[in-house]
């Protein structure tokens, strides 16, 4: 039997469906989402709690001349399948397919490039503001998740919105959750909403009696009153007024044609932003994720898991983090850790548990985080701040003015550091050696394997000064974990293989690879050294200009942009060092933004994997060697 799904190439289809049929798409919807990310991964519970809001907002608005800002966009799936993409849809985030979040270049429906949260409003009110400035006519919306909506930048935004009165329209999806459960005084807020049913059941009585009468202005009026008097007690609204907003909700954010009326509404509204406040269910219409939203918010591919020499499951980075971190908080009581909304992706369950009061999820706020870990460190405490290398970005001044320039002993565990794969561009955790690295009195460590982790992270708990611990998605390559945790001398490499034709200086997961590629070089013919430079700042600069003395051929390898990385600062040294006669090649990430891929395609892209270090280290080799051929000849 067709789907209807099958017919719908872009909204204009949609528009065109009898509106019975809408709640059998939601479900088609659903049901393709379901098979395509659990083969191929990705944010499922986020996608599907969001399916009829999707269908309505299309069914209503007129795209892409209207337009629809999603933040983060990892719940855009729906439309994706709505605007075009459907045939597409099983490349979802592998390489050369379609991006698992929005993005400008992959579509016209797409307004805006996203991935990181709390961005959506600031956007729609730029482009509201653009609008009026060319005097054009078209819809803004902005959806944006209660997780995200805590966050500083969308506070701002809503500040910025209700002082210049735009038209405007935001819609809150309420699910309790962003990753983990939403925390915070406004997620409490919420939460009056969500799980309280008197409004809700008012709502429905006040239907009910208003529909046996006229609706004459008195009996209309009254009931407004009693609406309102009961979403107050609930659910304040001068919180949104006093922002400048009109606001409607709760809606039920699954029932798709009381979202239609009520966006039908908001369409009118002309001399103010509009709010609409969905309650919807993260996960919905799937019973695994509707139960488990945390774990189903964004799944791996299926694949069997790592596992060692002895047959044991190798743990993940994340694990090992957790589990060390919470042996060093055991044996040292000045010890905290602070996530931002990441509790879970970090793995610190069991800690949460164990020892809530050394714990603190701040919600999406890095730029809090990092200066709440600042006040912590200021009084005598040792925070470990646990945030993605993407989301450190967002708090680089934080880091430089109120961690580094009064040199508090702030730890820094950046998760997800270089090639992270599927999620693309936003995500890629490319940048964070160089832009740490280039602050005064940071020390920054990448460690080789899972092993090194936990020693550099004990390392870090003893120093008197910031240091950021990166590491990879993933697990790890499978080394044993030593029981007893060691600190590492600051600034001190470790010199892997021996060999004088080239040394490879390599940091993080390329360690591995280059100890491969240097093991397949010697089997033809080459001695290639490999050199651990587990702190990329400072450097191990004794250990570099003693491999300059022994091998005229160096090639530096990472997972991180060239401009400001491991390769530029080992160049800096040689130039300093006025060392002659050594030639230099750097292997990282051109200046460019990563797409999407599983890492290992990625890492094969840019010759980071064992094969493409091989290639590169050897067609180093044989240039030099021709060309000092070539120079002898011409002395002669």
């Amino acid at each position: 039997m067709p789907k209807i799904l099958d017919s719908i190439n872009s909204p204009s289809d949609l528009k065109s469906i009898d509106g019975s049929s809408l709640s059998e798409l939601a479900a088609e919807i659903r049901e393709e989402m379901v098979s395509r990310v659990t083969a191929n991964g990705g944010h499922l519970a986020s996608s599907l709690g969001v399916v009829e809001l999707t269908i309505a907002l299309h069914r209503v608005f007129d795209c892409p001349k209207d337009k629809i800002v999603w933040d983060v966009g990892h719940q855009s799936y729906a439309h994706k399948l709505i605007t075009g993409r459907r045939e597409q849809f099983p490349t979802l985030r592998q390489y050369g397919g379609l991006s698992g979040f929005t993005c400008r270049d992959e579509s016209p429906y797409d307004a805006f490039t996203t991935g990181h949260a709390s961005t959506s409003i600031s956007a729609a009110i730029g482009m509201a503001s653009a609008r009026d400035i060319a005097e054009d006519n078209f819809h803004v919306i902005a959806v944006i998740g209660d997780g995200a909506i805590t966050g500083g930048m969308a506070l701002e935004a809503l500040n910025h919105a209700g002082h210049l009165g735009k038209r405007l329209i935001v819609i809150l999806n309420d699910n309790g959750m962003s990753i983990s459960p939403t925390v915070g005084a406004m997620s409490r807020l919420f939460s009056r909403v969500r799980f309280d049913r008197r409004y809700y059941q008012a709502s429905e009585k006040s239907k009910r009696l208003l529909s046996r009468f006229s609706m004459g202005k008195h009996f209309w009026n009254f009931g407004q009153k009693i609406k309102g008097s009961l979403k107050k007690i609930i659910m304040p609204t001068t919180l949104w007024e006093e922002f400048g907003f009109a606001y409607s909700g709760p809606i039920d954010g699954h029932n798709i044609n009381e979202i239609i009326q009520t966006l039908e509404k908001a369409k009118n509204y002309t001399h103010k932003p509009a709010l609409i406040h969905l309650v919807t269910t993260k996960g919905k219409g799937y019973a695994p994720a509707e139960i488990d939203a945390v774990n189903f918010h964004g799944i791996s591919p299926k694949g069997s898991p790592k596992k060692n020499g002895s047959g044991q499951k190798v743990p993940s980075y994340s694990q090992v983090f957790a589990e060390t971190v919470e042996i060093i908080a055991k044996n040292n009581p000045k010890i905290t850790v602070i996530t931002a909304a990441m509790p879970d992706g970090y793995g610190l369950g069991h800690m949460q548990s164990v020892m809530p009061d050394r714990i603190f999820d701040v919600g999406i706020c890095e730029q809090h985080a990092v200066t709440f870990a600042a006040g912590l460190a200021a009084q005598g405490i040792t925070p470990i701040v646990a945030i993605y290398s993407t989301f450190l970005q967002r708090a680089f001044d934080q880091i430089i003015h109120d961690v580094a320039l009064p040199k508090l002993p702030v730890v820094f565990a950046l998760d997800r550091g270089g090639i992270v794969g599927e999620d693309g561009k936003t995500h890629q955790g490319i940048f964070d050696l160089s832009y740490l690295s280039l602050i005064p009195n940071m020390i920054v460590a990448s460690p080789k394997d899972e092993n090194e982790l936990q020693h550099l992270l004990y390392t870090a708990t003893l120093r008197g000064s910031p240091m950021a611990v990166r590491y990879p998605r993933g697990t790890g390559i499978g080394v044993e974990l030593e029981h007893e945790l060691k600190e590492i001398p600051i600034g001190s490499a470790e010199i892997l293989r021996n060999g004088d034709h080239a040394a490879i200086l390599a940091t993080g997961p390329s360690v591995s690879a280059a100890l491969t590629a240097s093991e397949r070089l010697g089997e033809q013919g080459y001695r290639v050294a490999v050199i651990n430079m587990r702190f990329v700042k400072p450097l191990d600069e004794q250990a570099i200009l003693d491999v300059a003395r022994e091998t005229k051929n160096i090639i530096s390898v990472e997972e991180n942009v060239l401009s400001g990385g491991l390769g530029s600062q080992i160049a800096s040294l040689l130039h300093r060092a006025d060392v002659k006669s050594v030639h230099l090649k750097c292997l990282g990430i051109p200046d460019e933004f990563v797409s999407h891929g599983t890492q290992a395609e990625l890492r094969s892209l840019y010759h980071l994997d064992a094969s493409g270090i091989q290639t590169e280290v050897q067609r180093f080799i044989e240039a030099n060697r021709l060309m000092k051929l070539d120079l002898i000849s011409s002395r002669v």
